[in-house]
């Protein structure tokens, strides 16, 4: 048992830190799709981007793009 709690943590860990990897997202990040544009707009900032998935980039205009 303490043996798959410790394979279960290390998991856990290693999969926090491919979403770290993977996202430049902060936490207040909320993006909505407007279908009929075809548009993504952040519900927290205002950003907005054109483009079929969902961004892993924060557009906040006063961070800058891209800037964690």
């Amino acid at each position: 048992m303490p043996v798959l709690m410790l394979i279960l943590l290390i998991a856990v860990f290693v999969y926090f830190l491919w979403r770290h990897k993977t996202s430049d997202l902060t936490r207040n990040c909320r993006w909505r799709q407007n279908r009929a544009l075809g548009r993504w707009r952040c519900a927290f900032c205002g950003a907005e981007t054109d483009g079929p998935e969902i961004p892993t980039v924060c557009m906040n205009p006063r961070r800058g793009p891209g800037r964690a």
